[in-house]
């Protein structure tokens, strides 16, 4: 077996968080930040569960995709004027609308309890 085969044979029996795509630390790390401010726990419990939701996230897209969907989502909570220019871009509804049901199976996957986010 080549050098090649041995590489191809060790991605496939990695572990899946081996192969999820590569998000760079700082945004995992306010990502789980801001999850755990609003779904208040246990430290640790939330901490896993948490850091859980990003993951499975990231076994499903790339950053630049979690990026734009999730500055989008965030964007679109901006009131007023200035908060229209997301809500009224359809194309941006999608990216909207696809990362919440991301994060609705992640969070039904990572265990999260089926009450809502204070």
């Amino acid at each position: 077996m080549t050098r090649l085969h041995w590489i191809a044979a060790a991605m496939l029996a990695a572990p899946a968080w081996v192969q999820a795509h590569d998000y760079p630390t700082a945004e995992r790390v306010l990502y789980v930040e801001a999850c755990m401010r609003e779904f208040p726990g246990g430290h640790y419990e939330m901490l896993n569960k948490c850091s859980c939701v990003l993951d499975a996230i990231a076994r499903e897209v790339p950053f630049d995709q979690y990026e734009s969907m999730s500055t989008a989502t965030n964007a679109a909570s901006i009131g007023g004027e200035r908060g229209s220019y997301i809500r009224d871009v359809d194309a941006l509804q999608v990216q909207i609308r696809k990362f919440r049901q991301l994060q609705a199976q992640a969070r039904k996957s990572c265990l999260f309890a089926p009450a809502t986010p204070r």
